[in-house]
């Protein structure tokens, strides 16, 4: 099941309270929003056609769900800056169904994290969202545990988010976004 852009909130809330009428065309609009906000969005964006996020995608960390406060604010001003090491993600489309794909880190030099691709249940609700799988044994144990998933806020922009696996469940720990 999918669900479409109609269902994206007619007005957003940035992370210092103020609304917002429209939804973000960029990843520096995405970044000032709060994670009730992504979650909306992300909940009213569309399932990703494979073949839309081939190639090298910009990504930028948003926002954790793991912490609050100061720490928070640290993290999200950490992400927004030059120095913060993730680039993005290359993607790697096989067929129309499946693919591979990999993450770029420090100025796109090393590309790390191997993941897969595919289309299944989303962990955030009753939609389907392109899932990024890093369990393969290329990976070192603390990455294989990783569960991301993106959904398409507008043509060439999706939202991302990380799921750490744990035994029991899946927890959100973090949103980001992708931008062609």
């Amino acid at each position: 099941m999918t669900s479409t852009a109609a269902a994206i909130p007619s007005s957003t809330r940035a992370a210092n309270g103020r609304a917002s009428t429209s939804v973000p065309t960029s990843l520096d609009a995405l970044l000032a929003l709060d994670v009730d906000t992504l979650a909306a969005l992300y909940a009213g964006a569309r399932v990703p056609n494979l073949a839309d996020v081939r190639g090298d995608l910009r990504g930028r960390m948003l926002a954790t769900t793991v912490l609050g406060g100061r720490a928070a604010s640290a993290v999200r001003a950490f992400a927004s800056s030059s120095a913060f090491p993730w680039r993005g993600k290359s993607f790697m489309p096989k067929d129309a169904l499946r693919g591979d794909g990999i993450n770029r880190v420090v100025r796109d030099r090393w590309h790390l994290y191997r993941f897969e691709t595919f289309i299944a249940r989303s962990r955030a609700g009753d939609f389907d969202a392109l899932q990024l799988d890093y369990d393969n044994r290329d990976n070192p144990f603390f990455i294989r545990p990783i569960k991301d998933e993106i959904r398409e806020l507008s043509p060439g922009l999706w939202l991302g988010q990380a799921y750490l696996q744990l035994p029991r469940a899946a927890h959100l720990v973090l949103y980001f976004a992708l931008a062609r």
